[in-house]
């Protein structure tokens, strides 16, 4: 980061005495910021037309949606990553639940994406078309993302933890040629045999003329394999038998990379598209100036194929980082799994969640004592909000110091909006900085920035990585009304990304997420967000994990339950319950205190761990045309017992 604004200091001669004044230029000029990325990165020896001279070869179109970013430059994502082929050692390494190890080094790399390209081609898979991956975080995944992107396919993955069905309710909307499967995976110590399920969701895909298998716990190979259609079915190993060099072919600036879904717990799961250009910039920027990720790195983020983080930890790659990939539990045997393998692997940004760093506080773990943690030099969390006592947990278990960047982004951008960054201060609760290049505001119903305030999250100009478009979204309304469509109390207001957060932007620049705007707890006419009572009710020993919801009832009424799932052996007792109000009442105020505790089997999340606050409060108000995917939710049973409670509540 440091470097990169010497440069930009050298090159405009404006004097930057800090991070803010760099953020400042960067949303103020965003064709000079972006062109000062591009050169920053070197992407002229990757790219066949650079460019050019003027603003408008940058952003000639800076329209919300449908801004038109780099018009002329043609390139592909896959060769970035192959730029560096010459490096040393490992490019991926590929650990199961077990510790079997294996990996690909950066000279394997290129034969590998070009063997894999080459079947593809074989496969009738032409620029435009979708491969399908159904596959736990494994090496293979990556090689076959890359494999796709290099010949100007469209790439979309769905992990295994997902039944057919609820792979299909996605990718069967791309109609995908190719599937990429793997005969199954180890989690929670039990081999997990997906054969079957492979063969079932091929079927369920329709179009799907080839198959490529890889090898699990559960072996299998070729013939035992899933039915394809006319191509049958391959074996990774088979096709990577003969490497080949990768041929990437050059694609217009926003060609679709890939199709990331949304959740898909308020109805059909939306197939978002990103480009080639917009991913790579934002991804070089994330990865190489806010982590500071480079040849020397050692990136691991645990995480699935269906979530973005995926796609994010594969953006290692482009910096020439060693990436990681876990397929198993992050909490089996225990909960120093992930511990042991950044001891092992020597990882220097270890990204994970919320839930994995609380879990590992009620285990009572010391990480920094019990292992060698000395190459590590970041902690980056996402997924939900980072409550500040496991800022304090960290720093006094993981690692005194350490820097720990907790990021706001989405499956919307494939990117984090706001985060921490080398060189700037960390403050528990709270995310450093906003991103360089992202118009990041905290905006009033009557559409004014606010400071110190709570107030909506908007990004009020383009970022390059914000959506081509919308799968089957022919004429881009549902791409506008989600992001797009939200009426303020003000007139000829301009259109602005409201990303349905609440946040409090400091007069420091820093951030406080306070939850979903969509989901907002309004007690007596007062805003409040539920991340915040999370915070307070999850540092007590006994709370496992909370879930707060504000339910509006007839004549005006507001119900606010808080419930809760308990660490084995605890009970909700009177004093228990006192406790936890005390708590809410002293850290946060009278008002944030529930109006009753409720002990539940469990809390409803989305496959990427994000409490399902907005359906299950709809459900609790009893409104009869919430539709909720049961193939959406992590455990779909504990919709019913919601229903149920909603039913009983007495108003």
């Amino acid at each position: 980061m440091d470097r990169f604004a010497a440069e930009v200091a050298a090159s405009t001669g404006r004097e930057f005495t800090g991070y803010s004044d760099l953020w400042q230029y960067s949303v103020d000029d965003l064709p000079g910021f972006w062109r000062a990325v591009w050169d920053h990165f070197g992407l002229d020896e990757i790219a066949h037309t650079g460019p050019g001279v003027g603003d408008e070869a940058i952003l000639s179109d800076a329209s919300m949606p449908g801004a038109r970013w780099f018009p002329g430059v043609r390139l592909n994502y896959a060769d970035q990553v192959l730029s560096h082929r010459e490096l040393p050692g490992a490019a991926i390494v590929g650990l199961d639940e077990d510790g079997v190890r294996t990996e690909i080094s950066w000279a394997e790399l290129p034969g590998l994406v070009g063997a894999v390209a080459h079947a593809l081609g074989e496969a009738g898979v032409r620029q435009g078309d979708v491969v399908a991956a159904y596959l736990p975080d494994i090496p293979e995944a990556a090689v076959a993302f890359l494999a796709t992107a290099s010949i100007g396919a469209l790439w979309s993955g769905c992990g295994q933890d997902y039944a057919p069905e609820g792979a299909a309710s996605r990718l069967a909307q791309l109609r995908p040629k190719v599937l990429f499967s793997a005969s199954g995976y180890r989690y929670n110590g039990k081999d997990i045999d997906r054969r079957a399920d492979s063969a079932e969701l091929a079927q369920l895909l329709g179009d799907v003329t080839h198959i490529v298998i890889a090898d699990g716990p559960a072996g299998g190979a070729a013939t035992d394999g899933p039915a394809g259609g006319s191509g049958g079915t391959r074996t990774w190993t088979d096709v990577v038998s003969q490497r080949r060099e990768p041929q990437p072919v050059p694609v217009e600036f926003d060609h679709p990379l890939w199709v990331l879904f949304s959740s898909g717990t308020t109805g059909k799961p939306k197939g978002i598209v990103h480009g080639h250009g917009g991913v790579l910039l934002e991804h070089l920027k994330a990865a190489g100036l806010h982590s500071d990720l480079g040849p020397d790195s050692v990136f691991f983020w645990q995480t699935a194929l269906s979530w973005m983080m995926w796609n994010y930890q594969v953006a290692g790659l482009l910096v020439g980082a060693r990436i990681v990939c876990y397929s198993g539990s992050p909490l089996h045997p225990d909960a120093d799994r992930l511990w042991q393998i950044l001891d092992d692997e020597k990882v220097t940004y270890f990204g994970t969640s919320p839930g994995q760093l609380q879990a590992s506080r009620k285990a009572g773990l010391v990480p920094g004592r019990d292992h060698d943690l000395s190459a590590l030099k970041t902690l980056g969390s996402t997924g939900s909000t980072l409550a500040a006592d496991l800022f304090t947990w960290v720093d006094d278990n993981v690692s005194a110091g350490l820097p720990i960047s907790s990021i706001s982004g989405g499956t919307d951008v494939v990117s984090a909006f706001a985060g921490g960054s080398t060189g700037v201060p960390v403050v528990a609760g709270e995310l450093s900085v906003r991103y360089l290049g992202v118009a990041l505001e905290s905006w009033s119903p009557q559409a004014q920035p606010l400071v110190d305030e709570v107030g909506e999250m908007v990004v009020t100009a383009p970022m390059p990585s914000m959506p081509v478009k919308f799968w089957n979204d022919a004429d881009g309304e549902r791409y506008r009304t989600a992001y797009f469509a939200h009426e303020w109390d003000a007139q000829d207001t301009p259109v602005v990304w409201r990303h349905g957060d609440w946040v409090t932007l400091t007069d420091r620049g820093s951030l406080v997420i306070h939850g979903r705007s969509d989901a907002t707890l309004n007690r007596n006419g007062i805003r409040m967000g539920s991340a915040d009572i999370y915070e307070v009710v999850e540092a007590v020993d006994e709370i496992a994990e909370a879930f707060v919801l504000g339910v509006d009832g007839p004549d005006g009424k507001y119900w606010m339950p808080l419930f809760v799932t308990l660490v084995p052996g605890a009970e909700l007792t009177d004093e228990l319950v006192k406790r936890i109000a005390g708590e809410v009442r002293s850290r946060l105020s009278a008002r944030h205190v529930p109006d009753e505790v409720i002990v539940a089997p469990g809390i409803p999340h989305t496959r990427t761990g994000k409490k399902l606050e907005v359906p299950v409060t709809a459900i609790l108000a009893g409104r009869s045309e919430v539709n909720v995917d049961p193939r959406s939710v992590d455990d779909y049973s504990l919709i019913d017992w919601y229903a149920e409670k909603g039913r009983a509540h007495v108003w």
